[in-house]
């Protein structure tokens, strides 16, 4: 989730599946000021590690945060004195696409306005590249989830944020003495493992798992594309050149208070534009 790499995917989707993506419905609807919203997804949406080592912060999430540094989606388009009431963060740290049917069932339950989803970089990051979450895996817990959704709450909008570029995480990450050691701990070990292991086989451990990544963000945009109440971040954050700033001092890979407010301001101007974002706009 930082400096640029010019080795990463456009957009965080795979270019060759463009001709599978369903067209646009022409009834598709969008309300710019939803009055309630539920998150969902992975520790990023939690605000791991971004006050304290090893620990959730959902008071700086940027999804429903309380934090006013942070500015979160929640404080922008409900207001402080709504968001206790009428934004619920159904996050989970180390979730993946798999959990998210649960998920968007609780979500469901609240019959808020707007879901946003984050998921995917835990998919990706797995201990080794076999062990990354298959792209029709993926897949099919995107669509369960919105149909469990659906079911539930048919008017709910989603919002839908692409997984963060990993390799850009490593480009920047490895020239930094301490966030390359605390890599070595074990976090998204199929991409930041051995951050100075410039060989052929590390290159291309990398380059498959940021292949994965720009499936899982091309599942993303479809499966959202099928429904009329979804609209997707056009890949935004997968493209969005965070700094070392953005990241947590404690481990190099989740957002800070910093990065969390950007977060909040991609899917702000998102939510918020007259039309729906487009890939590498």
């Amino acid at each position: 989730m930082a400096a640029c790499d010019s080795s990463s995917g456009s957009s965080g989707r795979d270019p060759s599946a463009t001709s599978a993506r369903p067209s646009p419905s022409p009834t598709r609807v969008w309300d710019s000021s939803p009055r309630s919203l539920a998150a969902v997804g992975d520790s990023i949406t939690r605000g791991f590690d971004a006050c304290m080592i090893l620990a959730d912060c959902p008071e700086v999430s940027w999804a429903t945060g309380t934090d006013t540094t942070v500015n979160s989606l929640a404080l922008r388009l409900l207001g402080p004195s709504a968001v206790a009431e009428r934004s619920w963060n159904l996050a989970r740290s180390g979730a993946d696409a798999s959990d998210l049917p649960e998920q968007m069932a609780r979500a469901a339950a609240h019959k808020p306005e707007l879901v946003t989803v984050m998921v995917g970089a835990n998919d990706a990051c797995a201990d080794t590249v076999d062990r990354m979450t298959p792209v029709e895996d993926f897949r099919a817990s995107l669509e369960a989830a919105m149909a469990t959704l659906r079911k539930g709450a048919p008017k709910a909008q989603v919002y839908v944020s692409s997984v963060p570029d990993l390799k850009r995480l490593w480009s920047a990450g490895r020239g930094d003495a301490l966030g390359s050691r605390i890599w070595e701990l074990g976090i998204c070990a199929s991409m930041l493992g051995d951050a100075q292991d410039l060989s052929v086989q590390a290159e291309q451990r990398r380059d498959t798992v940021q292949q994965r990544v720009v499936a899982y963000n091309g599942v993303l945009e479809d499966v959202c594309a099928e429904d009329d109440r979804c609209r997707y971040d056009g890949g935004a954050v997968f493209d969005y050149r965070f700094t070392g700033e953005q990241l947590s001092r404690w481990d190099w890979f989740h957002p800070s208070r910093d990065g969390q407010q950007r977060l909040a301001e991609i899917a702000y101007r998102n939510i918020t534009a007259a039309q729906a974002p487009r890939a590498g706009s």
